[in-house]
């Protein structure tokens, strides 16, 4: 099983927890191991955790190095869930799956929708998508 790096928006808008907290519910009871700190947390609110910032950013950076792929829901732009796939791409070198809901923003990034190394999993319904994650996560190697 993997260890996975879930990513979300916190303060860039905090309506997506549930569906945060669905997704990551369905990959821990297929077995892997899922660090995601607040962004899953239904009383933290778009003020974030109360923790000081270096020790969230040093907390994070040390998750995204146990981690062997990120799970990054990309619907809500944040600049924090930009930071983590990039270091995750080009420091880290580990597989990402961004989940984008159609319909959300006006398209997703260009630089994440753009990048060919990212696995693209467009969506409506997160029923619908959950099986195409379960599945990329299961095969990171089929990635990009």
């Amino acid at each position: 099983m993997a260890n996975i790096y879930f990513s979300g928006s916190i303060t860039g808008g905090r309506e997506d927890v549930a569906l945060y907290r669905r997704m990551i519910d369905a990959l821990e009871a297929d077995g892997h191991r899922v660090l995601a700190g607040a962004v899953a947390a239904e009383h933290i609110g778009d003020g974030g955790e109360s923790l000081a910032l270096g020790e969230i950013f040093a907390r994070d950076i040390r998750w995204l190095d146990e981690s062997d792929v990120v799970v990054a829901e990309v619907s809500t732009p944040s600049h924090g869930v930009g930071y983590e796939i990039a270091y995750a791409r080009y420091v880290r070198r580990i597989p990402v799956i961004a989940l984008y809901r159609r319909g959300r923003t006006k398209r997703c990034s260009a630089m994440i929708s753009g990048d060919p190394g990212i696995r693209m999993l467009e969506y409506e319904d997160v029923d619908a998508v959950l099986e195409s994650l379960r599945q990329a996560v299961r095969y990171p190697d089929r990635l990009p």
